[in-house]
């Protein structure tokens, strides 16, 4: 079975940006030779009040959400870019609530198994 190179970084809530503290929220996956790109989010609302008791819960679900639209074939603002270009778009540092983490690569003959055992490692509790 032939492996592809992929790339991935894990999506993660930082309410309060000034403290550093941050929930692993979701990951977003890229393998450019089989023309995959994937987001997989799940927010857990306990875990970000006790961050942060007054964060937006649905605030953050919608942005968390913005990372899985924007890997579809939906019209949006990322729709013109190509797969390498969106999850570079998503990818880029930011200071906000809801970024995403450095880039790391693997290999893998299946880009929906690898982005399965990533979520399960990195965000499920």
């Amino acid at each position: 079975m032939t492996k592809d190179v992929y790339e991935y970084a894990v999506i993660r809530v930082v309410p309060r940006v000034e403290r550093g503290e941050q929930i692993n929220a979701g990951v977003l996956l890229y393998c450019q030779p089989r023309g995959y790109l994937c987001a997989r989010v799940a927010l857990d609302p306990v875990r970000l009040r006790c961050l942060d008791p007054g964060a937006d819960v649905d605030a953050v679900s919608r942005a968390l959400s913005a990372y899985e639209l924007a890997c579809g074939e939906e019209p949006g603002p990322l729709a013109a870019e190509s797969l390498g270009g969106r999850f570079r778009w998503l990818t880029a540092p930011r200071s906000t609530i809801v970024q995403s983490g450095p880039v790391h690569a693997g290999l893998t003959a299946d880009p929906d198994t690898e982005l399965a055992r990533l979520f399960d490692k990195l965000v499920r509790l």
